[in-house]
């Protein structure tokens, strides 16, 4: 049947290029993708080179902040915390140094303790590992102030989720 098909559709298209393929059984499908490479046109360029993402800066550090909050953790609270970057700004002493400000919210008194850790530990910790990955993002020596907040039931407030970027 295979054949037949493929001598029908060669008859009717002689420039079309058939490739019989099973995903299934992972069968000739590099000789497709490099068919379907070929063929397409290339689309138009939307960042340029040096461009490796389209968010902001903010949100690159509230991110890197969050990962850094929810690292050794196990399923304590990994949905329920969200970060804000309050300002960043000179330093008044430094003027090699960045100063930001960001909040941590949780939706729970109880995670907050959590974050926090055992004398502040954990917190502590958070802020070292965010820190360090701020400056590689920056390439500039960054003074981290981090709170934790909690903002009761934030996953299920519009306009909480709004302000949080979600």
């Amino acid at each position: 049947q295979l054949l037949a098909l493929h001598e029908l559709l060669s008859a009717e298209d002689p420039d079309a290029v058939v490739i019989p393929v099973s995903a299934t059984e992972n069968v000739q499908i590099e000789e497709l993708i490099g068919v379907l490479i070929d063929v397409l046109p290339e689309g138009p360029k939307f960042y340029p080179d040096d461009h490796i993402t389209d968010d902001d800066t903010n949100k690159r550090i509230s991110e890197l902040i969050r990962e850094a909050a929810l690292s050794g953790l196990k399923d304590e609270l990994p949905h329920s915390v969200a970060v804000e970057v309050d300002e960043i700004l000179p330093s008044e002493d430094r003027e090699d140094v960045l100063d930001i400000h960001a909040i941590i919210y949780v939706e729970r008194p109880g995670q907050k303790k959590i974050l926090e850790g055992k004398d502040g530990r954990r917190l502590r910790r958070i802020v070292g590992n965010a820190r360090k990955e701020v400056i590689q993002l920056l390439g500039q020596n960054v003074f981290l102030d981090l709170r934790i907040k909690v903002l009761k039931n934030w996953q299920s407030d519009p306009k909480s989720l709004g302000r949080l970027g979600f």
